[in-house]
């Protein structure tokens, strides 16, 4: 089995796309499933992949709510399965998966979610949702002014390492995100070390959607309301310390939210990014221009249903006969998760 990680109607009908916002035009990329409800507040969603079927996979999807949340699994269908679904949970703010973790001598796949309430990350094995944390692993020291918002998980190519990529409520100016490598704790559960403290920050706001391009060892994440940083995946890295680009510092109405990569080839596709009070998504070139492969010009804008998106997912995967080239999962306001057939963004591409 393999991971790609990867945010209505108040009735949360899943297969209805009865919920499309008042102000949407005939260009509005509208939902093909909109899931069942959660309780208090959704926030972020992941992709699991079931390749034995496909058919099978999953969608994750945190409820922020203070102590009643939760991370949330739902099938295609876009019901919840409430085996699966792990709650409550103290405010889960962001979720993300990734396959290749030993633990126990075996490769497993994994989600991660930061708990706020519990300044932790949370691991869960998949596609069981088994928590293997024993109860968290905390980050930044307990400093709760630094409650853990976004995270991103990273598989580095030359040895295999995982390590989660963490963003908190506040932070410095330089130094905002934590790295931590997550590896057997030799009792069956996961344990994290924090490998190194990066990237920039503005100061204006705070910085929560975090992605990383696993095969051009690349992390992208939003300095709300300022724009896009790119830096190195690997703490090891020559440049690691190195911010690469800040993009997409104009054509935002207001905050730059969540962000995920649709790969056409190993180098190739598009980088996502949810352009929140706008309710639509901007696109970017994931390898930058001809001979820039840090100049991320926008080339799309597409206005969605999803309301508000604060954390979207990708995947290029064959799920099912219904999204054949893959799916764009988005957060909506109303407590609900919109999944949108691929091909539906695709026809709003440039030629």
């Amino acid at each position: 089995m393999a991971v790609v990680a990867l945010a209505c109607s108040s009735e949360g009908r899943s297969g209805t796309t009865d919920s499309v916002a008042s102000t949407a035009t005939d260009d509005t990329l509208r939902a093909a499933v909109i899931t069942d409800t959660v309780a208090n507040d959704s926030d972020d969603p992941a992709i699991w992949i079931d390749t034995v079927n496909p058919a099978n996979s999953l969608i994750l999807g945190t409820d922020k709510g203070d102590s009643t949340g939760g991370v949330y699994v739902f099938g295609l269908d876009g019901r919840i399965d409430t085996t699966r679904t792990r709650r409550p949970m103290l405010r889960p703010n962001n979720v993300d998966a990734i396959t290749g973790l030993t633990v126990g001598g075996k490769m497993i796949d994994i989600a991660v979610a930061a708990e706020r309430g519990r300044m932790a990350l949370r691991v869960f094995q998949l596609p069981e949702m088994t928590p293997i944390d024993n109860g968290g692993i905390p980050v930044f020291d307990g400093d709760t002014t630094r409650a853990p918002m976004g995270v991103a998980l990273y598989k580095r190519a030359s040895d295999g390492a995982v390590f989660a990529i963490v963003g908190g409520k506040s932070g410095p100016t330089d130094g905002y995100l934590w790295q931590y490598r997550l590896e057997d704790a030799g009792n069956g559960s996961v344990r994290g070390t924090k490998v190194r403290a990066f990237g920039a920050f503005s100061g204006t706001k705070e910085i929560e959607a975090i992605t990383v391009d696993q095969s051009l060892g690349y992390v992208f994440y939003s300095d709300e309301t300022v724009g896009i940083r790119k830096y190195h995946a690997d703490p090891v890295h020559p440049d690691a310390a190195r911010e690469l680009a800040l993009f997409a510092t104009t054509g935002f109405v207001q905050d730059h939210e969540g962000l995920a990569i649709y790969p056409t080839s190993d180098s190739t596709g598009f980088l996502i990014a949810s352009d929140q009070q706008g309710q639509r998504i901007q696109l970017f070139r994931r390898e930058g221009s001809a001979g820039k492969p840090h100049d991320h010009v926008s080339i799309a804008t597409i206005p969605v249903s999803a309301k508000e998106t604060d954390g979207l997912e990708v995947t290029a995967k064959a799920l099912s006969p219904s999204f054949p080239e893959g799916a764009l999962v988005m957060m909506s306001t109303d407590r609900t998760f919109h999944i949108f057939d691929w091909r539906e963004v695709r026809k709003r591409l440039p030629q």
